[in-house]
């Protein structure tokens, strides 16, 4: 006999589960130009056939607007941080984790097999067609057949909110590797076809919220090893002349242009200098005397007089060009990714020869060290989540904040082994504390540690080892050049749509009354250290905002 269940999307159903073990979900509500999800779950009993393909059908008004999706369970060899005390984890052990989206295989049918739970993902995607979509009540009903019979039929009601989702404010930059493009899908960089993939991949960033692209107009010099060098992605082409530079913007004009196609607001200027001490430049590639080659390096001093020359030069150049095209504003910039205290002088040396060149522009950096926020150092810090309380208390404006696998403890974050609604707490966190902006360092990237390597990442989801599994990327390769969405992508971008939910809300009765109710609703106080222990914990706080909403419009 074959069981089913409709649940939240916030549930991570592992393939050994029991489908007993998921509370249904019968009920929900969402605005009108909102984009959600919920699973149907599926099992086999120990008496049925081995496998059952089972053709999946969707009736109701939102059908014509749903997606469906079968959830896939990938290899997790590091699921946590080796020897960590494990709180709020689904699991420790090395395993297989659901992650995976991907469209239903066997011309639309999904494959159950006995003594292996059965995830289908069910999005319903309204942002596209507000207009042809009405408030009230309606049925969306899944049905499973089995040839010529109904094997199961499962509905979930849904009340469409009369109210729509402001325009996303936050700030949002998951760093977009264009050479692990190039290299996975083994095409030369900037052809036609690694156009293509980048663009693609591009748009699915910015369905789910990505609206900043980090633009390599140096190849980045990010999480490569001493000595090394990343695949030349450089889109600003630089000519050398005795000292003088001149430089072609060509490919760069491709790329804005792109961005503007998917909807990329801001451009996140790649890294003036080497990650991790701000010592080095990152690698420059120039024609000089007819011939291509690097001029810059790990060989050179960061604020050595040739390499402060070229960039500011270049950085004059870059600015004026910009003003040019009226995309100067969409700019912002880094010194270097997460210097420690022990390296503040490096730092403060490096910005300090080019800093009067980018007056009124946002210079910006991860970094957790408060002093150098209260020494002048930086003006936009991007602390970790679970380094933001002095910057709070302290009340900087504008504030920014990150995670990467270093944020293991207590604080959100999408490894494939915390729960999905720890994963979506930072929507709440990030609004009541008026984060402007968010970052996070893996999109794709598809490489080991220091990018010795490149790897596979349908089989190692952690970088041979480096960091917990899904710190590196949150979206998987097809084989047609298109990104492939992780569940923990999507649940991202619902946290970020709840944020939308509660600005909404707070433009009707006021900040301080919808963090009293979305607190109340929680159970207790919102705060980075604090996430979400149960799927309905979240949905209780949505479901309090969408009726502060639906109260006073």
């Amino acid at each position: 006999m074959l069981k089913t269940k409709i649940t939240s999307s916030l549930e991570n159903c592992f393939l050994d589960n029991k489908i007993d073990d998921f509370k249904p979900l019968s009920r929900l509500t969402a605005l009108k130009n909102e984009r959600f999800s919920f699973q149907l779950l599926c099992s086999l009993e120990n008496t049925d056939p081995g496998r059952v393909l089972y053709d999946v059908k969707l009736d109701g008004d939102l059908s014509k607007y749903a997606t469906l999706r079968e959830v896939i369970s990938l290899p997790a060899s590091m699921p946590v941080v080796p020897g960590a005390p494990v709180d709020n984890y689904l699991r420790s052990t090395p395993g297989l984790y659901p992650d995976l989206l991907i469209p239903l295989r066997y011309h639309g049918r999904v494959s159950v097999v006995r003594g292996s739970l059965c995830a289908i993902w069910i999005e319903v995607d309204l942002s596209e067609v507000t207009a042809t979509v009405s408030a009230g009540e309606r049925e969306l009903a899944v049905t499973l057949i089995n040839g010529d019979s109904v094997a199961a039929r499962e509905a979930l009601t849904v009340e469409i909110i009369d109210a729509e989702l402001p325009p996303q404010t936050l700030k949002f930059t998951q760093w977009f590797y264009c050479d692990c493009l190039a290299n996975y899908y083994d095409c030369e960089v900037w052809s036609e076809r690694h156009w293509e993939i980048v663009e693609s991949f591009a748009r699915t960033a910015r369905k789910n919220g990505i609206n900043m692209l980090l633009t390599p107009v140096f190849t980045p010099s990010l999480d490569t090893y001493i000595g090394g060098e990343r695949l030349t992605t450089q889109l600003v082409g630089v000519t050398k002349n005795e000292n003088e530079y001149s430089f072609d913007y060509s490919l760069l004009d491709r790329w804005i242009d792109m961005c503007d196609r998917v909807g990329i607001e801001y451009l996140e200027i790649a890294h003036f200098f080497t990650q991790w001490g701000a010592q080095h430049a990152p690698k420059v590639m120039a024609t000089v005397d007819g011939e291509y080659k690097q001029i810059f390096g790990w060989e050179t001093d960061a604020v050595s007089n040739e390499y402060t020359e070229f960039l500011r030069q270049f950085i004059v150049s870059f600015l004026d060009y910009m003003k040019a095209r009226g995309d100067d504003k969409r700019c912002f910039f880094h010194i270097s990714d997460e210097p420690s205290q022990e390296q503040l002088p490096f730092y403060k040396a490096a910005k300090d020869s080019i800093s009067d060149l980018l007056e009124g522009y946002v210079i910006m950096d991860a970094l957790s060290n408060y002093e150098f926020y209260s020494q002048g150092v930086v003006d936009t810090p991007i602390p970790g989540t679970d380094h933001t309380t002095p910057f709070i208390e302290n009340k900087v404006e504008g504030l920014w904040t990150y995670y990467c696998s270093s944020q293991w403890r207590d604080v959100s974050n999408r490894f494939l082994a915390m729960p999905s609604y720890r994963n979506r707490s930072i929507g709440m966190q990030m609004y009541k504390y008026d984060i402007v902006g968010f970052l996070h360092w893996g999109y794709n990237f598809y490489n080991t540690q220091y990018s010795y390597d490149p790897i596979n990442p349908y089989l190692d989801t952690c970088g041979d080892g480096w960091v917990p599994s899904g710190d590196t990327f949150s979206v998987y390769p097809a084989s047609n050049g298109t990104a492939l969405e992780s569940l923990r992508i999507v649940v991202f971008n619902d946290a970020l749509q709840d944020m939308r939910a509660m600005k909404l809300a707070e433009s009707l009765c006021g900040k301080e009354k919808v963090v009293e109710t979305i607190e109340a609703a929680f159970g207790k106080e919102i705060a980075f250290k604090v996430c979400a222990r149960s799927a309905d914990e979240i949905l209780a706080v949505r479901e309090a905002v969408n009726e502060l909403i639906k109260s006073n419009i």
